[in-house]
């Protein structure tokens, strides 16, 4: 995440706002926004599901599940595409439009489209995310593994609190 976050920054993750509702319905009713840092389990990561494995995911207390860290893209239902241009910087369209990001690292630092990666065009399903890390050129994002389900979702990154020197909101 690059350069909006480095390894050794500390944040404030926002968990409780996926459960508005958890009484009446369980509905993810604060559904995240594009430019939203997300914190997730990755698709290919099986979850364990014995008592204590939710227990350490749902409190956060040894918990040994491998989650990410990346920005929202594409939004369920928006036609999303990479492309390399003329110049070799790389942008990301969102229904034919292309999409400001003055967060990412370098618009010329990305790995190369393949035709084994999500790069598009492709619509979004319901229900899913298009996640990729502010430094394209060395982050594994949907790129590589597709959509992710909103059910995936821990939290949204609010808060850097450390360093004192790199503080702010996310």
């Amino acid at each position: 995440m690059k350069p909006t976050l480095v390894e050794g920054d500390r944040i404030v993750v926002e968990k409780l706002s996926k459960f508005p509702n958890i009484i009446k319905n369980h509905n993810f009713e604060n559904t995240p926004e594009r430019g939203d840092i997300m914190i997730f389990y990755p698709p290919f990561v099986k979850l364990k599901t014995t008592p204590w494995a939710v227990f350490s995911r749902l409190t956060g207390f040894f918990c040994k599940d491998i989650a990410y860290i990346k920005r929202v893209v594409g939004l369920p239902g928006e036609k999303l595409e990479i492309k390399q241009l003329e110049n070799g910087m790389y942008k990301v369209y969102i229904n034919d439009k292309p999409l400001e990001e003055e967060y990412i690292m370098s618009e010329y630092d990305f790995h190369k489209c393949k035709s084994d990666m999500y790069c598009g065009p492709l619509i979004i399903p319901e229900g899913q995310y298009f996640m990729m890390g502010d430094n394209r050129g060395n982050s594994m994002d949907s790129r590589f593994w597709g959509t992710l389900p909103k059910e995936r979702f821990i939290g949204r990154a609010v808060f850097l609190f450390w360093p004192l020197t790199h503080i702010k909101g996310l």
